[in-house]
């Protein structure tokens, strides 16, 4: 049952016969429309806020690099997936220069539109219960830094908190997180020791750190990165710092 509040947005080279009827099937379905031409502009004029992105392709329409880096950068920043519509061969070349993450789900043709719109609906239940969000642990004894952190990443990332190294493992024990960025100088238990708890569990060993220091020394950064983190970011680097690095991290995967 769709719940879900938001709109879907089609991409295409124009707005065939084909595209006006999946865009009536959604309609019926209750779910607001646009389409777009394949234009950055035009892309990113009709952006939903809340919502998903379609990209229909005809037989051999490729994604100029202009908008293929356009998609992969604004679908990272709003945490959206693209949906793609097409034959094996065409949407393959979308899928092969995508990061899996920003890929939700790959349709042939002739489309079945029970399932497209079945996928769809899915996807917008889960956005609307915060799901299609990826999820960042913050693990650090400074509340008021850990309390800072958490406002400039929570509209885009699911954040949870943990004061001290145990908790946080603590907390790993019955979630997951897609990140975690973990203070390296801290109190009983530090930021070295809770990344190697974590990498000599079978669960957690794999789950992506980056470390979080107030430190720029040389000898200092030099120490974070022997212990091959995925990335490490410095705490007077303020808002824009972290954000970015986060970004660029999801970006990469």
């Amino acid at each position: 049952m769709f719940f879900g509040s938001g709109k879907v947005l089609v991409i295409g080279e124009k707005e065939t016969f084909i595209i006006k009827v999946l865009l009536g099937k959604l309609n019926d379905a209750k779910i607001e429309t646009a389409f777009a031409s394949e234009d950055v502009n035009a892309i990113n004029a009709n952006w939903p806020d809340n919502g998903t992105i379609i990209y229909y392709m005809e037989a051999g329409d490729r994604l100029t690099p202009e908008i293929e880096t356009f998609l992969k950068d604004k679908l990272s920043e709003d945490n959206k997936q693209l949906f793609v519509i097409g034959d094996i061969v065409d949407t393959r070349s979308v899928t092969d220069n995508f990061p899996p993450h920003l890929i939700g789900k790959v349709f042939g043709r002739p489309l079945d539109y029970d399932a497209f719109i079945n996928a769809v609906s899915i996807y917008f239940n889960l956005e609307a219960e915060g799901e299609m969000k990826k999820s960042i642990l913050i693990v650090d004894d400074d509340p008021n830094y850990m309390g800072l952190v958490r406002e400039w990443l929570k509209d885009t990332y699911k954040v949870s908190m943990a004061n001290s190294g145990m908790r946080a493992i603590k907390w790993l024990s019955v979630n997951k997180a897609d990140l975690i960025l973990l203070d390296y100088e801290m109190p009983v238990t530090s930021g070295p020791q809770v990344l190697e708890m974590l990498r000599s569990d079978q669960e957690t060993k794999d789950t992506p750190v980056i470390f979080l220091t107030g430190k720029d020394d040389k000898e200092s950064v030099m120490a974070v990165l022997s212990l091959k983190p995925e990335g490490y970011v410095l705490k007077t680097s303020g808002k824009d710092g972290i954000v970015n690095t986060i970004r660029k991290f999801f970006m990469s995967r």
